[in-house]
């Protein structure tokens, strides 16, 4: 089985505006991604050679500028290009998908680019006709924005029409050229008062491939919808000369299973507009649906021609993403031992995307990971990175990670009550087996239980150990846990935290804080073990007048930043693949002891809380433990900073905090240190900055979350207090 590769290059239109995901991931700029995606493994890229992009205006001649370098440097890099002309976009600004014009448009445009790249062979002229006519036409998401079943039926014929035009158009110049067609395919499942609604979804979701393969006739479930709206002279006109995929292109997402429930009441959501919820049914399901086995099957069955899953991705965390695509590769090899002509599995959104999350309707700048991660200067390659090579090498993974089953195959997965559906459906080529363990220093404080609570979640074996159960200041007992428990990574979550008592009791801070987790690397480094350990904004004078980077030297002020910045010397001078995360000013909703926390209960009191001036960058504790999770699965190594990236003050931070809980921020007055009665000097400014890339959301997003779960808390509470 092959491996391909695809970027997320949607040009769409909402409104007036076009975005693209080319440019919006920065791939447009960075034509050495190609070099990146063919060490992969990679055999053949599905890629722009989009409309939008190259002839924009009617009236202009198409900018084949671009597109000629990278697709030459394609080919250069022994990889196939499967052309992509239209991709959840209505075509240039001129057309749409419900303009009559739209699919001989296309055709010319297809003929154009076919005759520029004689050479490409194999062609996707517009991807996921269905799902785009969907939310174009039916959702009112896209452009032309409408709300209206004829639209949809038009956008959809359009689309197809489109297709058959613009193959016979390539293939005028290259016969031998292959019709790569992708769709997004799932299964609806219901209750008995919505099995109709279920029904009729299911019979839809073939609507692309049926029409193109031409099976379609007045025996067809959809003909009276077909001919209600006028359009059975175009499917007969489609049966007669129909376009058959040379592959069918599944696509296959957690979200594409759904679950129709009539019963609005037992769900904890807002009133559904139509009378009944849509969710993803794996959140809802027990057992969980079959998912991409059930769904492959199915179009072999219906259609017998070649297939490939032509994207595979999940918006999810480091271990979750690998545990997808190895889950789909087993399953792929597992059908094609049966005898399914499955040819290969694309890793999608290699660059990741932006704003997928809310189908690029709003601006939200939301960057979900993919492959490589585009934050930092230059795209880092990810855990998924080396799983693909793996896989593409025909060798066995070897992340500990992939060893446990997905969160949609977990209790976890569950958001609502589940809904007993049937009997469980084995998961083929499915092996699991017992994982060596995530060790993490530090079970009684703040950041070693949100780093298990979080592993927990996440499905990652781990152990949380006491000082006793790993006491650090002991290398031979280091070294004989280390040995028994054979972790693949340790996390020293352990260590001294009073910032003023460090000034009296120095070498007590040093001990626990430099020569503890000195001793924790060094031991883990002998046995090519990933370490952790933290350090702090403290290590820094806060003089430089700007954030600090990862490569700027420490100047601490105090006992404290002393003890850490000894502890970066000496660690990274000995043992530079050690990852050490700097870090400041933790909240957290769960937690009473920190900043945030203190301010809620002192306002809630009407009493006034006094706030340094100093200017901290503060972290949302659940975004670092998330953040620092992915690196350690990544293996990533060196000093990383980590905070939610916006410097503030003591002060400025509480008044954010006091009016996101409704309470008043004119209670928050700010001071001076001197005013504080602090023992220990701080920096002036130590905000830190990052050239490594800023990998936690805003300080807005993370405030927000933080007084979402402290408002909904206090909710509960008080309803609690008058129930008694």
């Amino acid at each position: 089985m092959e491996l391909w590769g695809g970027v997320e290059c949607t040009v769409n239109r909402v409104g007036d505006r076009f975005r693209d995901q080319t440019v919006e991931t920065g791939h447009h700029d960075r034509i050495e991604d190609l070099a990146r995606f063919a060490e992969l493994g990679i055999t053949a890229l599905r890629y722009p050679v989009l409309w939008e992009r190259i002839a924009p205006d009617r009236s202009g001649e198409p900018d084949w500028r671009w597109t000629d370098e990278r697709l030459a440097e394609i080919r250069r890099l022994g990889m196939r290009p499967i052309a992509g002309l239209v991709h959840h976009g209505s075509g240039p600004a001129h057309t749409s998908l419900v303009d009559d014009d739209f699919p001989t448009l296309l055709a010319q445009f297809a003929g154009a680019a076919a005759a520029r790249y004689p050479w490409i062979e194999e062609w996707t002229p517009v991807n996921e006709p269905l799902t785009t006519a969907r939310f174009s036409a039916l959702y009112g998401v896209w452009y032309p924005h409408a709300r209206d079943d004829a639209l949809f039926w038009r956008a959809l014929f359009n689309q197809v029409d489109g297709v058959r035009l613009a193959m016979h158009a390539i293939r005028a110049v290259n016969p031998a050229a292959r019709l790569i067609q992708t769709e997004d395919l799932g299964h609806h499942y219901a209750t008995d008062a919505m099995a109709p609604i279920a029904d009729y979804n299911n019979h839809r979701r073939w609507a692309t491939w049926d029409l193109l393969t031409g099976q379609v006739g007045p025996d067809h479930p959809l003909w009276p919808d077909w001919e209600r709206f006028g359009l059975a002279d175009r499917v007969r006109a489609i049966a007669d000369d129909p376009c058959p995929p040379d592959v069918i292109g599944l696509n296959h997402y957690v979200t594409s299973d759904r679950f129709l429930d009539h019963r609005v009441g037992n769900y904890a959501l807002p009133a559904p507009a139509d009378g009944f919820h849509d969710l993803t049914a794996a959140r809802v399901l027990d057992p969980p649906p079959p998912g991409l086995t059930h769904a492959l099957r199915q179009t072999w069955v219906r259609y017998g021609l070649p297939l490939a899953v032509t994207e595979s991705h999940l918006g999810c965390t480091r271990e979750e993403q690998m545990r997808w695509v190895q889950q789909s590769w087993q399953d792929c090899e597992a059908l094609r031992d049966e005898g399914v002509d499955l040819r290969a599995l694309t890793a999608w959104a290699l660059l990741g995307n932006v704003d997928w999350s809310c189908l690029l309707a709003e601006e939200r700048n939301h960057y979900e990971q993919g492959v490589f991660d585009v934050r930092g200067p230059e795209p880092r390659p990810t855990a998924l990175a080396g799983l693909l090579r793996q896989l593409a090498a025909g060798e066995r993974p070897s992340h500990p990670v992939v060893a446990g089953s997905g969160w949609w195959r977990r209790e976890v997965r569950f958001e609502h009550s589940a809904f007993a559906w049937g009997d469980p459906v084995p998961v083929i080529g499915a092996v699991r087996e017992q994982a060596r363990p995530l060790l993490i220093a530090g079970a009684t404080g703040t950041l070693g239980q949100a780093i298990a609570s979080a592993c927990r979640l996440r499905g990652l074996e781990h152990r949380l150990l006491t000082r006793a159960e790993l006491p650090l200041d002991d290398p031979d007992a280091i070294a004989a846990v280390l040995d028994r428990l054979q972790p693949w990574a340790v996390i020293n979550a352990a260590g001294w935290v009073r910032v003023d008592d460090a000034e009296v009791e120095e070498a007590a801070c040093l001990e626990a804080n430099a020569q503890g987790a000195i001793n924790l690397a060094g031991a883990c480094a002998d046995r090519a073990i990933h370490c952790t350990l933290f350090s702090s904004d403290l290590v820094f004078d806060g003089r430089k007048g700007a954030g600090y980077v990862e490569s700027d030297p420490p100047s601490p002020l105090n006992a404290y930043g002393r003890s850490k910045a000894v502890m970066e010397l000496e660690v990274l001078a000995n043992w530079p693949a050690t990852l050490v995360v700097r870090t400041a000013a933790f909240f957290a909703p769960h937690d009473v002891h920190n900043f945030a926390m203190a301010v809620e209960r002192t306002l809630r009191d009407g009493r006034r809380f006094l706030a340094s001036d100093t200017v901290v960058t503060p972290t949302f504790v659940p975004d670092l433990v998330a953040s620092c999770l992915d690196l350690i699965i990544d293996g990533e190594g060196g000093i990383w900073h980590l905070a939610n990236g916006e410097p503030v003050s003591w002060a400025g931070f509480a008044r954010r905090i006091a009016a996101a809980l409704d309470l008043d921020p004119a209670l928050v007055v700010e001071a001076e240190q001197g005013e504080l009665g602090w023992r220990a000097a701080r920096p002036a400014s130590a905000a830190l900055a990052s050239e490594r890339g800023q990998l936690l959301p805003t300080l807005d997003d993370a405030i927000r979350r933080h007084a979402d779960v402290r408002l909904a808390d206090f909710a509960t509470r008080g309803l609690a207090q008058r129930a008694a």
